[in-house]
């Protein structure tokens, strides 16, 4: 069993026509996702790949029973795609595009509140569901069908922390990157509820990062709702205060969002926590067969 993504994931590509669009469009194809059109304005009629074009998302939808959309269109256009998806329906739409305005994305979310979409980043890299499915820029490479469920702010570090996790032979059940913005669609907790009731997940990955409070609200909801093991990490743990270090999201302001205080609220709930990308196998051999 996998989360989010699946054998039934049936998926449109906003910009599809683009550099990004159309290079990760093949990548998908090549892992075995089912995309199945892709969207830009004005474009409509042609063929990319074997695939049509729509003009708009609805006719997308109505024509290919697709489900899910990942967005690789510029920051500025990226809130009017976002709407477009979410009024069209979708079970699941990704946004890949960096540098959406915060205040944007403040009101989509209000926007999202009474809507059956649920929207994963933006500034995501998407997720994974190893041999099953792929949407976003995640390399499938670094990923194996297991038990080990993965949740991450980052971009990178989710793959070397997935390539140790796979080497070492647990894999994963699914993997999601929920981007790195300070104000995202899908978060930690909503992807932890999603891993515990997973019959296929037996552990759990969070790889967090300096800024914001999302880690600490994390573990307080796991020591309420989880009863698999967790394991976390949090990037950034040498960062000056500050300054904001990758994500826009990574900025330690008035003393708040350091790791140390990250990873002290990881431990004060039986968190374990991994200091190195490399630890986790050695971890993970502590609880799981």
């Amino acid at each position: 069993m996998a989360i989010l993504v699946n054998q039934n994931t049936k998926v449109i590509i906003q910009g599809i026509t683009g550099r990004d669009g159309s290079f990760h469009a093949q990548q998908m194809l090549d892992y075995g996702t089912k995309v199945v059109s892709g969207v830009t304005p004005g474009k409509g009629g042609i063929d990319i790949f074997g695939m049509p074009v729509f003009n708009t998302v609805r006719q997308a939808k109505e024509k290919t029973h697709a489900n899910t959309s990942i967005i690789f269109v510029p920051a500025q256009f990226a809130p009017d795609a976002i709407y477009e998806a979410i009024d069209a329906e979708l079970d699941l739409v990704i946004c890949v595009s960096e540098g959406v305005p915060t205040l944007e994305m403040v009101k989509i979310l209000a926007y999202l509140k009474d809507k059956k979409t649920r929207l994963v980043g933006p500034n995501s890299p998407g997720l994974i569901s190893p041999g099953i499915c792929k949407v976003g820029i995640l390399p499938g490479i670094a990923f194996k069908k297991g038990k080990v469920g993965v949740v991450s702010r980052s971009g990178t570090l989710t793959y070397e922390i997935a390539s140790h996790i796979t080497k070492a032979g647990y894999g994963e059940s699914t993997v999601i990157g929920i981007g790195g913005d300070p104000i995202i669609g899908t978060n930690f907790i909503d992807c932890l509820r999603l891993f515990q009731a997973d019959k296929q997940t037996e552990a759990i990955v969070i790889i967090g990062e300096i800024g914001g409070t999302d880690e600490e609200k994390a573990a307080d909801f796991i020591t309420k709702n989880v009863t698999k093991p967790v394991f976390g990490f949090i990037a950034g743990q040498t960062a000056p205060a500050d300054k904001r270090m990758g994500h826009a999201g990574a900025i330690i302001a008035g003393g708040k969002g350091t790791a140390a205080e990250k990873i002290k609220a990881f431990e004060k709930v039986g968190i374990i926590v991994i200091y190195e990308p490399e630890d986790i196998t050695q971890k993970l051999s502590t609880v799981l067969k």
